[in-house]
């Protein structure tokens, strides 16, 4: 692509060019995007969009890089981070946040107006984007249960309010999914609570997380689905892969459903061993592990 005229018709808007995405993603592995950009709000966003459909340039948008993995050949075209698109505001019992904000922000948003029913996600490491787009979840609640609205951007650049009975709730699925859209921002319907309750369950939540869950390691979060009727990680230990290395990459001894990146791994690493654990679960139990991560990007050529 041509940077003069990537600055010429965005001059406003922070670009990088040939950035490295190992710098911004949870796993600390990803090659580089072509144009990296950080879009300051819906404005900006949409011209990225409208700019990159106008030189037939892919794009591809990132809320804050968590629970997904780049390939080590980077990625083409555009790529666009919204955490700069973080704003949260509340409106009696509501909460308005854009798609970059930081669940755990957002969370302490709501304890600090005595907000209750956004507990759930006050350990998730994602932005609101990521999360409704995923229907995040985690100790019994998820996004369905609280959202009321969602804006989003269609890949032509059209922006549309979704109503929460129509995002097609499903387990880590929402319409989002099936028309490609861009989450730009999203509305919650919460209700009043006891502020040292809700306090005193987000701090249990946080212990639990913090006991159960390899936040010491960069990782990419719980890398599969959960099978109807099994969990994951039970799953993994009884095929006796819990703990094995490919590369720089392990599956976390601290849970089975983490792959923690403990010495320079790379992406094929991982993506390598998602591949070994799936073999291996199958053989011990006939059932294929989908994968709730993301993968995106390319190999390195050789």
């Amino acid at each position: 692509m041509n940077k003069i005229e990537i600055e010429k018709n965005l001059p406003e808007i922070n670009i990088k060019f040939n950035e490295k995405l190992s710098n911004y993603t949870f796993t600390k592995v990803g090659g580089s995007a072509d144009v990296l950009a950080f879009p300051k709000n819906e404005d900006e966003l949409q011209k990225i969009v409208k700019f990159a459909n106008q030189i037939d340039e892919p794009f591809l948008v990132l809320g804050n890089a968590s629970n997904l993995i780049i390939r080590d050949g980077g990625v083409r075209g555009f790529v666009i981070l919204l955490e700069e698109m973080n704003s949260i505001e509340v409106d009696g019992y509501s909460i308005e946040a854009s798609a970059g904000a930081i669940l755990k922000d957002v969370t302490y948003v709501a304890l600090e107006n005595s907000l209750t029913g956004f507990e759930f996600a006050c350990g998730i490491p994602g932005s609101i984007g990521g999360a409704v787009y995923m229907n995040a979840g985690a100790y019994g609640g998820e996004i369905a249960n609280i959202l009321s609205s969602c804006k989003v951007m269609t890949h032509a650049g059209e922006i549309l309010t979704i109503e929460a009975e129509d995002m097609k709730f499903g387990y880590r699925h929402t319409v989002l999914q099936d028309q490609d859209y861009i989450c730009l921002s999203a509305k919650f319907d919460l209700s009043a609570g006891d502020y040292k309750e809700i306090k005193s369950e987000m701090e249990r939540l946080t212990h639990l997380r913090e006991l159960k869950q390899p936040l010491e390691y960069p990782s990419c979060g719980s890398v599969f689905k959960r099978p109807e009727g099994h969990f994951a990680g039970k799953l993994i230990q009884d095929a006796g892969v819990q703990g094995h290395r490919i590369g720089g990459v392990e599956v976390s001894n601290k849970h089975a459903g983490f792959m923690v990146n403990v010495d320079s791994g790379t992406a094929s690493d991982y993506v390598n061993l998602i591949a070994y654990v799936q073999e291996k679960v199958f053989e011990s139990s006939g059932i294929h592990l989908e994968t709730e991560v993301k993968i995106l990007g390319d190999d390195i050529k050789l």
